[in-house]
């Protein structure tokens, strides 16, 4: 009876660890690809961001608006940055669902050619599928300073 209740705990143990890895190397990918996505804004190449969103990617931007893939990747080719950053990025994640939050900072000219100097807080929805990791949605707030 006891080497049965060892056995159970350490095989208990063992799923919890292996669960816990699992999620981590997860977090891990979801940084990974935030980080390609902010590599396409600093190298203004957003071929590198086209693959990292869905489809139905939906993106609600600091003005209010939103827009999906086509429009997201539209303004990405139109915009261009002088200099992109991200800050304090944290990944969570949940199952096959990860939210990636952060502080970005960035310069540049936006489509119209009007530069900007913005800061904002952002958040990510990431969905694990088949051929891996896609960002679904993404919102951001513009921090005042």
């Amino acid at each position: 009876m006891m080497k049965r209740l060892i056995w159970c705990l350490l095989g208990s143990i063992l799923l919890v660890s292996a669960a816990w890895s699992q999620s981590g190397g997860a977090e891990q990918a979801v940084a990974a690809l935030e980080q390609k996505w902010l590599q396409s804004q600093q190298t203004n190449n957003p071929t590198l961001l086209e693959p990292l969103l869905s489809d139905k990617f939906v993106n609600t931007g600091t003005d209010g608006k939103s827009s999906g893939k086509a429009e997201t990747v539209a303004r990405a080719k139109a915009t261009k940055y002088a200099s992109a950053e991200n800050e304090d990025v944290k990944v969570t994640v949940f199952g096959d669902t990860a939210i990636a939050t952060g502080v970005y900072k960035g310069k540049g000219t936006d489509p119209t050619g009007k530069p900007f100097d913005e800061t904002e807080r952002w958040t990510d929805t990431w969905v694990k599928t088949p051929g891996g990791w896609q960002c679904v949605a993404s919102q951001g707030t513009t921090i005042k300073m």
